[in-house]
């Protein structure tokens, strides 16, 4: 799928506490990057504060969140709770690592998009990212 708007997608990858691993971030990012989106990388340790003030700032189309400690029954609703907060409804929430099922299934109750897991083919990633936001974001 190619993007057809005005200006490449913006996603904002990061990773939320303090889990020091960012391979899969930073393969994420690149994959997202050579489909032509616009990446910006928080870096490590970030707080979910840090995260929706930066996807503020920098007008993203989609948050992508990887997270291997555990935290994503805190992190992911924090997350979104800020986003709807700030006003920023139409913006997506997705992300990947080591989220049990049963896990996924209620974050996505609560708002947060596709879950990915360790092995995921990035281009299925980069399609998902992108009719997500032809579906949702107008630009």
């Amino acid at each position: 799928m190619s993007n057809t708007f005005n200006r490449p997608i913006r996603v904002l990858v990061a990773k939320v506490g303090l889990d020091g691993h960012d391979r899969g971030a930073r393969i994420i990012a690149t994959s997202l990057r050579d489909a032509g989106m616009e990446v910006i990388y928080t870096g490590l340790r970030q707080t979910p504060e840090m995260v929706v003030n930066t996807a503020l700032q920098e007008d993203v189309d989609a948050i992508g969140i990887s997270i291997l400690s555990g935290a994503h029954m805190t992190v992911f609703p924090k997350i979104i709770n800020l986003i709807k907060e700030k006003g920023m409804d139409d913006v997506l929430v997705t992300g990947g690592g080591i989220i049990p099922s049963e896990d996924m299934d209620t974050l996505k109750g609560l708002g947060v998009g596709e879950l990915f897991p360790p092995g995921t083919n990035t281009h299925d990633i980069v399609e998902y990212i992108t009719g997500w936001v032809h579906k949702h974001r107008n630009f």
